[in-house]
């Protein structure tokens, strides 16, 4: 019997599998089988199972998942995630171990899997807009300062909320406050039993002195630490073991152990006992394990901030205000307020509101926070200008051409938001790991106990428990789970603050193994700013300016950039553009349409073999020297005779030569492969000393070209900025468009390159291999701190040394074996790249 169900919450692979296995443990089902794109689940079952019991088992796991049937109605059991309000938050937030992969949240709850605070991604937003407010009456708010409407005060400027993240840094403060001062009387008192003659035995009796720790312990176990052990609790009821899972069986034996010797203390043997026959009890190892633990996640919460330092002072760019010009007059208006098409006066140091073109003016604008370059670029009228950037000395007008979400500044930060919560293929390791990691550690624990209890000296079962204690205690799978993350995090930050935009961690990753690089000429090599410089005529049929027209009005439908050159020359030279009809572009090889009722094409070789028209071996000799320049040479042809061309240079940019350079000597081998004939390939290639090239290629050969050498054995990332790129970058195992190019590329790419240069390039290797440098020293402290850590609490050290390790030493051990990964993924904004 096989049913089909619609399940609602899901939003990665990792709920799928959740999912998956859930419905898989359902009493009477065979088979389980959910599909994450159609968000349907294939239920096979040896008989009926009703609804309700499916919806119970996902309920009973969390409540994070529903399940219905297809078309039915919403059951109570879906996802609560669904049913909560939105956060009040600036975005969304996730867990910093990636333990749902890239799955978010709309609240700052603890994450499901691991019991981590979720942390808030950073994005631009709205509200980011200054707003004003009635000191007397706040719910009054304005876009601007003025008089309050109800008592006529003064509106002062509106304080934004608090972040999630930093709200979960005062609370976490104001708890470990109140454990401290809780925790370190309970201290004192137990080690007091360590004096000779203990005067406050003098005040009190000893079993007088263990009620007032267990009174005092109250508030660290019941309130300040509580949620530790609601976190434990979760993690077995659901199964999915952690860091906390340990933290609260520690810690709540030694409490609970305390507890029953102060109410039961006949029950236990001699050796728990002190001297005035009071059990021995552990209220100060409960409740400092639990502050210092709590010690941990504040210093971890800190330093979580400072790991997506880099958005936040990418948010820090984007202005506030703007400068609207209605009618001739300037007006203040808030930055949502502006529109496409809306005419902008920037005045000297103002930042760039959003992106467009100078319509007026030039100018002198600094870059830097966008490019990573720190040299002023000179704007002048037509020139594009990004939002956040800074004005230099002089005014200009501008039009807004991209608003709001689509400016540059704001993809910028979704692509730096999504890479940072995406998974690196090298935190599998860890995953697997960490899937066997608690379950052992309890293991362990209970061995621990076994053989001390059998072989340890006297007091052996006091021994025995302290030493599995310290065990369950000292263990930190949080260190091995933040290991990757947090090196990814900062390293795409890294990477935005330099120009270098990485789509996700696995491109990180796999441009560190990236030993051939193919580069795209037009745009990737050169300045992609062609300009015509000959127009040419063959025979007499056509003049050179009546050829000159045909390809301006053929071009003028076109959005190329050769096209874009050609029409921009036409223009110069107030050429009339003809009319034209049936235009359709030829990708990798030219344009056609109807021109004056005339069949006319423009292109390569290919484009009028395409077209049924011959070149001749005179034509070919006549361009052939424009073409050992390095130029670029299309023909035209009018009704399938070529009748023409067009000469078009585009300079190689001044950074190439030392990029390619550079990436030879670390040992990748650079390809050009170009659409453009051999000749131009060939003085290019020469004038960069590139020993492999290859010419006059289309999207599919050049998609053939990563394919062939894939099949060798090559690890092949493609550069590129055009349309015809796309299929290359697609199948390359690292994709690298240049910001300069077109959107297609950009898309199909896994990086890019937001100032279009190849210098980009050996950034991005750079930065791929101090990231993975870097990933790998987190897993190894991670794994050799658990791995002498665990035996050490064991008490492994005894034997030889006379050495136990202290349930407290443990703990504080563990809380900053988290920090110091974190720590160390933050050395990585100090690079060089």
């Amino acid at each position: 019997m096989v049913h089909t169900y619609h399940i609602t919450g899901m939003t990665c692979n990792g709920c799928r599998s959740h999912v998956e296995q859930t419905l898989s443990k359902v009493k009477g089902v065979s088979k389980a089988t959910v599909n994450l794109e159609t968000a349907e689940a294939t239920i096979e079952m040896t008989s009926h199972i009703p609804l309700e019991t499916f919806q119970e088992a996902l309920k009973n796991d969390g409540g994070r998942y529903g399940i219905h049937l297809p078309g039915g109605h919403q059951h109570h059991s879906e996802s609560k995630q669904q049913e909560q309000p939105k956060g009040k938050g600036t975005g969304t937030f996730y867990c910093p171990m990636r333990c749902e992969d890239d799955k978010i949240y709309d609240q700052p709850v603890d994450c499901p899997v691991c019991g981590m605070d979720l942390i808030e991604e950073q994005n631009v937003s709205s509200t980011s807009s200054e707003q004003w407010t009635c000191p007397m009456h706040p719910e009054i708010i304005k876009d601007e300062a003025g008089a309050c409407p109800i008592c006529g005060m003064d509106l002062v400027p509106l304080q934004p909320d608090l972040s999630a993240e930093e709200k979960t840094y005062k609370k976490l403060l104001k708890k470990f406050w109140i454990a401290s001062v809780f925790t370190l009387p309970i201290f004192l008192i137990a080690m007091s039993e360590m004096l000779s003659n203990n005067p406050l035995y003098e005040i009190l009796e000893q079993k007088y002195w263990n009620w007032i720790q267990l009174v005092l312990s109250i508030p660290v176990v019941f309130y300040a630490t509580w949620m530790f052990f609601e976190r434990a609790y979760k993690s077995i009821k659901t199964w999915n073991l952690n860091m906390f899972t340990l933290i609260g069986i520690g810690a709540g034996v030694a409490w609970l152990f305390s507890l029953f010797g102060m109410f039961f203390p006949d029950v236990f043997p001699s050796q728990f006992k002190t001297e005035s026959g009071a059990v021995h009890v552990y209220f100060e190892a409960a409740t400092v394990i639990l502050t210092l633990v709590l010690l941990g996640q504040l210093l971890e919460a800190r330093a979580h901030s400072k790991t997506n330092s880099a958005v936040k002072e990418l948010l820090k760019l984007a202005p506030n205000k703007a400068i609207k010009v209605v009618d001739g007059e300037e007006v203040e208006v808030t930055i949502d307020k502006i529109e496409l098409g809306d005419i902008l006066k920037v005045k000297p140091g103002d930042k760039i509101p959003v992106d467009g073109s100078i319509i007026e003016g030039e100018t002198t604008i600094d870059e830097s926070m966008i490019t990573g370059e720190p040299i002023p670029v000179n704007k002048v009228t037509d020139d594009k200008v990004t939002s956040g950037t800074i004005n230099g000395n002089q005014s200009f007008l501008m039009k807004a051409e991209k608003v709001g979400s689509d400016t540059l500044l704001s993809q910028i930060i979704h692509m730096v938001n999504n890479a940072s919560r995406s998974r690196a293929p090298i935190q599998n390791l860890a995953d697997k790991v960490s899937g066997y990691f608690v379950p052992a550690v309890v293991l362990i624990s209970l061995l621990t106990f076994a053989v001390w209890a059998i072989w340890g000296p006297e007091p052996a079962y006091v021994f025995a428990f302290v030493n599995a204690i310290a065990v369950l205690i000292i263990a930190c799978p949080c260190a091995l789970g933040l290991a990757t993350p947090m090196s990814v995090m900062v390293g795409v930050g890294k990477g935005a603050q330099n120009g270098v935009l990485i789509k996700n961690a696995e491109a990180l990753e796999k441009l560190n193994k990236v030993n051939t690089l193919i580069i795209d000429k037009t745009g990737t090599i050169t300045e992609g700013k062609p300009t015509v410089e000959k127009i040419g005529a063959f025979g007499n049929s056509y003049s050179e300016s009546e050829v000159l027209q045909i390809i301006v009005s053929l071009n003028s439908n076109s959005e190329h950039p050769l096209a874009e050159a050609t029409v921009k020359f036409g223009k110069e030279q107030d050429t009339k553009i003809l009319t034209n009809e049936k235009f359709s572009a030829v990708t990798g090889k030219g344009v056609e349409a109807f021109v004056n009722g005339k069949k006319a094409a423009l292109g390569n070789p290919k484009m009028m073999e395409y077209s049924n028209a011959e070149i001749t071996s005179k034509m070919q000799e006549e361009v052939k020297t424009f073409q050992k320049q390095g130029k670029t040479v299309s023909y035209l042809s009018v009704d399938k005779e070529v009748v023409g061309y067009v000469v078009i240079g585009d300079k190689i940019k001044a950074t190439s030569a030392k990029a390619i350079a550079e990436l030879q000597k670390n040992g990748i081998d650079v390809i050009m492969l170009t659409g453009d004939n051999h000749d131009t390939a060939k003085a290019v290639a020469d004038e960069l000393k590139l020993a492999d090239f290859k010419a006059s290629m289309l999207p599919e050969d050049k998609m053939k070209e990563v394919e062939k050498l894939q099949q060798q054995g090559k690890v092949v990332a493609m550069a590129g900025d055009g349309i015809n790129d796309a299929p290359a970058l697609a199948k390359s195992d690292v994709g690298i468009a240049m910001g300069t190019g077109t959107d297609v590329a950009i898309e199909s790419a896994m990086i890019t390159l937001i100032k279009g240069d190849l210098q980009g390039i050996v950034k991005a290797q750079k930065l791929s291999q101090s990231v993975m440098r870097n990933i790998k020293q987190n897993l190894f402290f991670a794994l050799i701190y658990n791995t002498l850590g665990i035996p050490i609490g064991a008490g492994l050290l005894f034997p030889f040394f006379g050495i136990l390790l202290s349930p407290m030493i443990a703990a504080l051990a563990m809380s900053f074996s988290s920090v110091s990964v974190i720590v160390n993924a933050l050395r990585l904004r100090t690079v060089k790249i």
